[in-house]
């Protein structure tokens, strides 16, 4: 699995990823750790049945590539459901929707679960806690049998809630 490695870069304005540069080529190690990222990081089409963070839009997201990706080219969905919480009350177990901190578990396990199916890796292992009023934090460890496992920490996915 040949691909180019990303890093995240952050400043005063946000944070953003870009691509890495080695010895004046692009950087092909964390091949996996840049495979999440993207899984992670990017949008996953919303089913017609859920509810979208603006009511007002009729956007549901996703990626045109997605479209058959399986049949054409023996891929799978890209990208993570997260985004439909960006303007979520964090809630328990007991509002309409169920807790917040599960369903962020839950999408991030869905974006994640065919790198186990195409046995890309081993095991995942995903968890959301709350941190302070307004954030969420996820924590992935991706093992691949006998290598190492990959840690990573996605942080802020609140950054910007409203008080629904």
């Amino acid at each position: 699995m040949t691909d180019i490695r990303l890093v995240n870069r952050t400043n005063l304005a946000g944070i953003w990823t870009d691509l890495l540069y080695k010895n004046g080529s692009l950087d092909e190690t964390e091949q996996l750790a840049t495979a999440v990222r993207v899984a992670l990081l990017t949008d996953r089409l919303a089913d017609a049945d859920e509810t979208l963070p603006d009511p007002d839009s009729t956007d549901r997201r996703g990626w045109w590539g997605d479209t058959d990706a399986e049949t054409i080219w023996d891929g799978w969905q890209i990208g993570c459901k997260n985004w439909l919480l960006l303007r979520a009350k964090i809630a328990d177990a007991n509002a309409l929707e169920g807790s917040t901190l599960v369903r962020a578990e839950s999408y991030t396990r869905q974006a994640l679960q065919p790198f186990i199916d195409k046995a890309i890796c081993s095991r995942i292992d995903v968890s959301a806690r709350r941190v302070g009023k307004e954030q969420i934090d996820v924590a992935v460890v991706i093992y691949r049998g006998p290598l190492e496992e990959i840690e990573l920490r996605f942080q802020n996915l609140w950054t910007e809630t409203g008080s629904h």
